[in-house]
């Protein structure tokens, strides 16, 4: 199973960095590309509409501003679609970005994770392979639980004080 991170623009790499990171450090491969929505659309038409059949089963598209991206992929392939929301320079606060991928008409879905939240993009990717995936499946559970062995620990600390 093999994940797709893209983006809009290389100025989204740092952001859409954690969401490689986390899959890499669940042996879970990634294809990694910049496809701009309107800089590059006959790219954009190529990727979306060949992802599945290039061994793709979840794409994780992020971009800012207009934010075009995540939803133009999801109109035309038939693969899981994360958006992720980036602020990008020319944004006030991020909302635009947010509301771009957040608001898709019915029958267009994108899983919409947090502005610049792309660990959770990953983590959510690979949550859904997963599902069919045992072994996958085993190494979300140990990292949830060191999620709450952090916690705990910190908690501990807290009241040793």
């Amino acid at each position: 199973m093999k994940v797709a991170v893209i983006m809009g623009s290389i100025s989204d790499m740092p952001v859409m960095q954690e969401a490689i990171d986390i899959l890499k450090g669940f042996d879970i491969e990634t294809e990694v590309d910049i496809v701009s929505a309107h800089r590059t659309p006959e790219k954009l038409f190529d990727f979306s509409k060949n992802a599945h059949g290039n061994g793709i089963s979840v794409i994780i598209a992020g971009a800012g501003g207009a934010a075009h991206l995540p939803g133009m992929v999801a109109s035309l392939s038939p693969l899981p679609v994360i958006g992720v929301p980036i602020k990008s320079s020319n944004s006030i606060d991020g909302w635009d970005s947010i509301l771009s991928i957040l608001q898709m008409p019915s029958g267009v879905p994108v899983a919409t994770v947090a502005l610049n939240g792309a660990k959770n993009a990953g983590i959510l990717a690979a949550q859904i392979i997963g599902s069919h995936d045992k072994v996958l499946l085993h190494k979300i559970i140990q990292y949830k639980e060191s999620l709450k062995l952090v916690v705990n620990q910190s908690s501990e600390s807290l009241k040793n004080k």
